[in-house]
């Protein structure tokens, strides 16, 4: 089986991707960073024709640029800067930096080395690529389809009925069915809803008008791991002072759980509590977390209600409501919504991640505030930023 491209637009990523990399253009064009897939679920087993089609598929990807159009829309965004969109107009994808492989029980491979700038693009698009590969080559697809179709008319029908009364963000590009499903699905919410307010997906902002959404992801706080001159302990506090130095306020939610959001607190202090416009949940009791940050809020004489709550973590449009009406009257509330709208099939979705695993040949580690979504490849440095993490939280400065 031969796939059409399913990578059409340097665009059709997550905002994220962007933010994070003008920081990197602008600040730390000297780290190099190592990114490596894994497949969360059990049982799942590749296959050496898929492998063969995710290479053309990662082949057509490298052959991709920006057009002037896109270029354009991307210096229209009020925080993306003339320089770096200079920078994008000759950058493109180097297939040179990707490898794959494949093991003989069907577990697949990807890694990803070479500069932060340049490697870290490939993320979303590698996933995209993965997914959309897996769900046609090992299911019939036109059967999915159709039961997606059905499970989106019933999600259009609560809002519309008044089941649902919280807005949110589509954020479905990294697992979804396919490019062509994740259109329709933004299309449709966002044209037959008031609820659905933007996407993380810049393609799709761009082709429908709506909000790109998106700030910052893990590998952002990640990457500080691997400079030399920052304690471990003080990723956040680094991570966080070159955002804000970067866009001045704008573009300001703080995402909290990459080395725990015990030890983000210690960093967000008054002025970065002022200075942010909220902080993004992404694991760990989502109920506990916002009792914390809002607790923290008060603790500062900081008004919650002038802060945004954004809950991103395997979210369906159930929890979401819930989680709305429990928080709505004592802060702004959000939502993220990836997998449950894009992946929402009668199959189930795919658990897979690409992530950060070295900068400038040092491990790094996600902690998170579950212990299931912590990833390091070196058990000796996972222990030893813990005990760092540990050692801060006791000492409480």
């Amino acid at each position: 089986m031969k796939l059409d491209p399913i990578v059409i637009s340097l665009l059709d990523t997550d905002l994220y991707k962007f933010n994070m990399d003008q920081v990197i253009f602008h600040k730390h064009t000297d780290l190099i960073g190592e990114y490596y897939f894994v497949c969360r679920n059990k049982g799942v087993r590749f296959t050496p024709e898929m492998l063969e089609e995710i290479n053309a598929q990662i082949d057509h990807l490298c052959t991709l640029t920006f057009t002037k159009d896109e270029l354009d829309y991307l210096r229209s965004i009020r925080f993306i800067k003339d320089d770096y969109v200079e920078f994008l107009r000759l950058w493109r994808p180097i297939r040179d930096y990707v490898e794959t492989s494949l093991d003989p029980d069907g577990t697949l491979h990807i890694a990803v080395k070479g500069p932060m700038f340049s490697a870290m693009q490939f993320e979303i698009f590698l996933l995209e690529i993965v997914n959309e590969v897996y769900f046609r080559f090992a299911y019939d697809y036109d059967r999915l389809l159709e039961s997606a179709k059905q499970r989106l008319d019933a999600k259009i029908a609560d809002f519309g009925a008044g089941k649902y009364t919280f807005t949110f963000s589509e954020f479905g590009c990294r697992r979804r069915l396919s490019r062509e499903w994740e259109d329709v699905v933004v299309r449709r919410l966002a044209g037959e809803t008031d609820a659905c307010i933007g996407t993380s997906n810049v393609y799709l902002a761009k082709k429908y008008g709506l909000k790109p959404i998106g700030t910052y992801a893990h590998e952002f706080v990640q990457m500080y791991q691997g400079i030399d001159s920052i304690p471990l302990a003080y990723t956040n506090h680094y991570a966080m002072r070159d955002w804000y130095d970067e866009y001045q306020g704008d573009n300001g939610t703080a995402l909290t759980d990459t080395v725990t959001t015990d030890l983000f607190l210690l960093d967000f202090n008054r002025a970065n509590a002022n200075n942010y416009t909220g902080v993004r949940h992404d694991s760990g009791d989502p109920y506990e977390w916002g009792e914390k940050i809002i607790k923290h809020y008060e603790s500062y004489g900081i008004d919650p209600k002038t802060k945004l709550l954004l809950f991103s973590d395997s979210l369906d449009f159930d929890r979401a409501e819930a989680l709305y009406r429990h928080f709505k009257d004592r802060a702004k509330v959000s939502f993220g919504i990836g997998t449950f709208c894009s992946n929402d099939t009668e199959a189930g979705a795919l658990n897979i991640v690409i992530k950060l695993q070295y900068v400038n040949g040092r491990p790094v580690a996600k902690l998170s505030d579950a212990a299931g979504k912590a990833m390091c490849m070196d058990e000796n440095y996972l222990k030893y930023l813990r005990a760092s993490v540990d050692f801060r939280l006791n000492r409480g400065k």
